[in-house]
């Protein structure tokens, strides 16, 4: 390893935020906030990877130590994070960092290595898995944003509105608590078990009570029927967590909370939203992303076999036969099961 790059702590330094702040390409995702909700919720060890010069961050690849006895010891950069760009800078190049990580992974026994991102690689190196992102640009505001938007995407924003669905933000534990019932089913229906209440008590903690994010809750004749999870930091938002319930999807509530974030996000002087990855096979969720008028790129997901030393390829997919499975379980056991294997998915 350079001997310029060591192991930050991000959980035992103070000044790591204010660090990540100053940095254009520090984004939420590097923050302590979302370091304690993994480690606190995971058991994950946080083993980040970069040089602090003069105070400010020049060089940063964060990973997390995954240890499952289901899905083997690795690092991750980051585990549940859609998109981690490292940070490099002057003399640190995202190849000497790798290069030290790939030493350490090596001494502490870890399988492989996951890239939730690969900027800087060199252009020969082959992804494990793509997906597409989608970054929508705030700073023309509100109105010249809808004027950008699909005359679609427009119309739904309008049934929602005619159909008498209202908004409301939220950063409060009932808050959280009625996204989270939605969660358990929109989960269920795709075939997956939901995240573990200890990972929403620590993103309550970590992340709402401390200003970096909301939820956007969507209601109609008294009944809360979509709602979503944004997090921010410094100029830039992420859309995170979506859920709704099926029964009112032709009401195109989603749209409207959407809609309430974008304008929320660009009057406060936000410069983006994220709205996260997208599986290529996914088209309903491209189409609605396409029609907010966002910027399409691809993120390349990479794999790194430590006994082989070699970056491998594969394919991310989360259907399957279990997918089948878990959409039939009842509630209370399929939220056993997210408690019990959602850390081994890391």
């Amino acid at each position: 390893m350079n001997d310029d790059i060591g192991i930050l702590d991000p959980l035992d330094d103070p000044a790591w935020d204010d660090r990540v702040l100053r940095h254009e390409q520090g984004s939420f995702f590097l923050t302590s906030s979302w370091a304690r909700v993994l480690a606190g919720s995971y058991g994950y060890q946080p083993r980040y990877f970069g040089e602090v010069r003069n105070g400010a961050l020049a060089a940063l690849m964060p990973f997390m130590e995954v240890d499952s006895i289901l899905t083997g010891k690795r690092g991750v950069s980051l585990p549940f994070t859609d998109q981690c760009d490292p940070i490099t800078c002057g003399g640190a190049g995202i190849g000497t960092v790798l290069g030290g990580v790939i030493d350490h992974g090596k001494r502490a026994r870890w399988n492989y290595l996951e890239l939730r991102s690969g900027t800087g690689l060199a252009d020969d190196v082959q992804p494990f898995t793509s997906c597409f992102g989608h970054v929508l640009d705030l700073t023309p505001g509100a109105e010249a944003l809808s004027r950008g938007m699909r005359d679609s995407t427009r119309r739904n924003i309008r049934r929602a509105q005619r159909a008498g669905v209202t908004v409301a933000v939220s950063t409060t534990p009932g808050g959280l608590r009625e996204f989270c019932r939605m969660n358990w089913q929109t989960r269920r229906e795709h075939g997956l078990p939901p995240q573990p209440a200890c990972f929403f008590d620590n993103f309550q903690r970590h992340v709402l009570d401390e200003g970096r994010g909301m939820v956007v809750l969507a209601s109609y004749n008294g009944s809360t029927v979509a709602g979503s999870v944004y997090v921010h930091f410094g100029k830039k938002a992420v859309y995170k967590y979506g859920a709704s319930d099926r029964r009112y999807q032709h009401l195109r509530a989603n749209n409207l909370i959407m809609w309430e974030a974008i304008e929320r996000y660009a009057a406060d002087g936000y410069a983006s939203l994220d709205l996260g990855r997208t599986e290529p096979e996914n088209d309903g969720l491209l189409q609605f992303k396409r029609g907010w008028g966002c910027g399409e790129h691809r993120i390349n997901y990479y794999k790194y076999d430590l006994r082989s030393d070699a970056f491998v390829a594969g394919r991310l997919s989360v259907s399957g036969a279990h997918t089948a499975f878990f959409r039939h379980m009842p509630l209370p056991l399929l939220r056993l099961a997210g408690t019990l294997l959602y850390r081994h998915a890391g």
